[in-house]
């Protein structure tokens, strides 16, 4: 069973914070979608929610949010005052979903957002906003497996600039078992804590980054 950042009873919360993040910054403050999304993959914002913190996904409103995400990224102070219509929008929408798949998958919202770009995502609007969540969620996790069609230990190894027989000398787990991890004939995730945290320090990575999801 996939171990999640936080609990459900939170993800209403976290949703509904993003969603309004969204639509406050692109409708209200007119910053273009696609750069919104950039500033808070950049922020410090962005991986505490990811790490599930309460005084976000539960402590702050969206508004206060995006405040905080433009703030720290480009140092300036939104003025904009809030619309009294602001709801369902297309952009509370794309927030909401990606908290709710962030949540789901256990995924970074940066790869979340190299798979399915802000454009892909208001797109999707249209035709999923009415529809359950998690057939949003399905089609994310299609597109997602899509665009890393690697495995994350070879995605790193390569990052890293080590070959498969450096990194089985280095870690002492063998070549053919880091060969099959990487073609998924063998599944990483069941590997055992020892193999995963030799792998992972050799290459400066946590154990978390290696698991596929």
């Amino acid at each position: 069973m996939m171990t999640r950042a936080y609990q459900e009873i939170y993800l209403n919360s976290a949703q509904a914070a993003l969603g309004e993040a969204f639509d406050y910054a692109i409708n209200v403050c007119l910053i273009p979608g696609n750069d919104f999304v950039k500033l808070f993959g950049a922020s410090s914002v962005c991986r505490r929610m990811e790490n599930g913190e309460p005084s976000l996904i539960a402590g702050k409103s969206g508004i206060e949010i995006a405040f905080e995400v433009i703030f720290e990224t480009t140092g300036k102070q939104l003025e904009a005052i809030p619309s009294e219509n602001m709801g369902r929008s297309a952009e509370y929408w794309i927030g909401w979903a990606a908290a709710y798949y962030q949540w789901y998958s256990s995924r970074r919202y940066s790869d979340i957002f190299k798979a399915l770009s802000y454009d892909d995502l208001q797109m999707m609007y249209y035709t999923l906003h009415e529809a359950d969540i998690s057939k949003f969620a399905d089609i994310a996790d299609e597109r997602v497996r899509e665009y890393f069609k690697d495995t994350n230990l070879k995605r790193i190894r390569t990052a890293y600039g080590c070959s498969q027989s450096e990194l089985a000398k280095l870690s002492g787990v063998t070549l053919r078992s880091i060969q099959m991890y990487e073609q998924r004939r063998k599944d990483i995730n069941k590997a055992s804590a020892e193999t995963l945290y030799n792998i992972a320090k050799v290459m400066g990575c946590t154990i978390e980054d290696l698991i596929e999801r």
